[in-house]
């Protein structure tokens, strides 16, 4: 199966590399490939807790809406099976307003999943009531399903023999509509699109809550304003009881009215990672007495699906669904209208065994060669440092992702220049107080009459900056304005610095690097005093030649006016004679 065809997939470009989908995802389906966290199909049980927690939206569930507008386009029946958890999502929108708006899509009608959930129940009372001893895990959640069939494989024939509600549900819609409908699914859940794929007989698509919203906005339908069809309902019959199947504890609530099951004990389990850790406590001990588990993947139930967008708390949303249901006489003697019963298989996956020293020599490159460096920090995603280091055999994850190690790594290499730069250099936090320095620094800066009372020369790590440099106020410069600051000729004692601060974090630490240039300076000093006295003895002499030349200038000026003035003289005594210009 492709990445695309999977219901779950990572859009490349998008992924920021921050391993938060490894984090959180209870069965450690993805995989590091050239910087990027991929989805591996064959491990993921389309939970959506990748997809909930990526904080770029980097995770996306696959898109069947356009199947479904195909569908509908065909001309074919298309019918909805409505998640009843809808209560929790579509708030201040009635019942006939969501109904009007999915028929003003192109679907022929809507019905209930919680009717399927009834149908459910039913059969199971019936089979709990059956039973003597042994541990008996609800089937009702495609994800934990998955979960049981890839990881506890051995826990499979404990899952009851029934279809989930919405496999029922469908059963039951072809069985009173024609089996020639088709029945697109749309709730809060990913993991049914795993249901629309492998029983196309009965489930012909899976879309989300968001996907309709999306839908909508596309047609231009406002569900919250859009006048409500005359009469509009429901298809077959409203459901009662099976409303509560969304909300954890709910299907135990349907169950429990039912005769004879007195003698089960039932209890719910909702979280993955709780389902996980109780069901290893269990699983090689099980009871002597009929123990009926409803597990749902998500914490508090279906309300809280990966597809839903209220943010309400969980108490609101299940307030919100106990004030939907409406049970009558029937709650509780129910006897199944169809036969839903199904055989579960186990589909294990396949965990990779590696030797004590295969594990070592990644956990060497890691730079972890004692138990004490295996810090089990998690912040690659995995619970232990061992965990991360089978990862990396198995191929799913990359040594850089190990943040002790990247730490390490930029350390020795922040050591190996603070000590191959030829000048003083200091870091520095907020407060001034030194962090990092080297040799140069202690060189440059270190009086033992000043400071040896005080610090220790080989320690100088906490010691206060202000104590060693007379130019601090360029750190505090840069650390208040959060920008790199640059002076030349920073005078400390008798020394002369360029220095350049620079930002590490931003107003919190910042580095300075000092460049002594003293003797450049004094070079240039005694070069500026011998250009000063060359220039005032040249100023001197041109101001002599100017004075001298201005007096001659002076007295060839009034020669000339005069000799001008006696030759216009002679010009005007004779008024025939023509003055040409020297071109002439």
């Amino acid at each position: 199966m492709s990445s695309r065809e999977h219901p779950l997939f990572t859009i490349k470009n998008d992924c920021q590399d921050c391993y938060k989908c490894v984090r959180e995802c209870p069965v450690k389906a993805i995989k590091i490939e050239d910087n990027s966290a991929q989805i591996v199909p064959e491990l993921c049980v389309a939970c959506g807790k990748c997809y909930k927690v990526c904080p770029v939206r980097a995770k996306q569930d696959r898109d069947d809406v356009t199947r479904a507008k195909n569908m509908l386009k065909s001309g074919e029946k298309v019918y909805v099976s409505l998640a009843p958890s809808w209560v929790a999502e579509f708030e201040n929108v009635t019942k006939e307003q969501l109904l009007t708006a999915i028929k003003e899509l192109g679907f022929a009608g809507v019905s209930e999943t919680a009717l399927g959930a009834e149908e459910v129940s039913a059969h199971l009372a019936q089979f709990l009531a059956k039973q003597k001893k042994g541990l008996f895990l609800s089937t009702a959640c495609p994800s934990f399903v998955e979960y049981i069939d890839k990881y506890m494989p051995d826990l499979t024939p404990n899952l009851t023999p029934v279809l989930s509600p919405v496999l029922s549900h469908c059963k039951l819609m072809r069985e009173r509509l024609g089996n020639d409908i088709k029945i697109v699914f749309v709730g809060p859940c990913i993991a049914k699109k795993f249901e629309a794929d492998r029983n196309p007989d009965l489930l012909s698509l899976s879309i989300s809550f968001r996907d309709l919203r999306r839908w909508f906005r596309e047609k231009g339908i406002d569900y919250h304003n859009i006048k409500p069809e005359k009469g509009i309902d429901f298809i077959y019959k409203r459901a009662e009881e099976g409303r509560y199947y969304p909300i954890e504890g709910g299907m135990i609530e349907t169950i429990r009215p039912y005769g004879g099951v007195d003698h089960v004990y039932m209890a719910q389990l909702t979280g993955l990672e709780n389902i996980q850790r109780e069901l290893e406590r269990i699983r090689g001990d099980m009871p002597e007495m009929p123990v009926f588990m409803e597990c749902l993947a998500c914490e508090g139930g279906c309300v809280n699906g990966p597809c839903t967008r209220n943010l309400k708390s969980g108490f609101e949303k299940r307030v919100k669904v106990l004030e939907d249901v409406k049970t009558s006489k029937k709650t509780g003697h129910r006897k199944g209208e169809t036969n839903i019963t199904k055989k579960y298989d186990k589909d294990p996956v396949e965990n990779n065994t590696y030797t004590e020293e295969q594990i070592k020599k990644v956990l060497n490159m890691l730079g972890k060669y004692t138990l004490e460096d295996e810090i089990n920090c998690n912040a690659c995603g995995y619970d232990n440092c061992r965990n991360f280091a089978k990862a990396i055999l198995d191929g799913k994850a990359e040594i850089d992702m190990c943040v002790s190690h990247i730490k390490q790594q930029a350390q020795r290499k922040a050591n190996a220049l603070l000590k191959c730069i030829p000048s003083p250099i200091v870091i520095v936090n907020a407060n001034l107080s030194i962090m990092e320095y080297n040799d140069y620094f202690v060189q440059a800066f270190w009086n033992e009459e000043e400071h040896g009372d005080i610090y220790d020369k080989n320690n100088l790590i906490g010691a206060n900056l202000r104590d060693f440099v007379s130019f601090t106020n360029l750190f505090s410069a840069s650390l208040e304005l959060g920008e790199d600051v640059k002076r030349e000729n920073a005078h400390h004692q008798d020394k002369v610095y360029d220095v350049m601060v620079f930002n590490i974090e931003k107003k919190q630490v910042v580095g300075g690097v000092m460049q002594d240039v003293t003797k450049v300076e004094i070079k240039r000093e005694k070069i500026a005093e011998k250009a000063k006295e060359v220039i005032e003895k040249n100023l001197a002499t041109v101001q002599q030649i100017a004075c001298t030349l201005g007096e001659h200038m002076a007295e060839t000026e009034v020669l000339l006016r005069s000799i001008a003035k006696d030759y216009a003289a002679d010009d005007y005594d004779k008024p025939n004679v023509t003055i040409r210009n020297k071109r002439d």
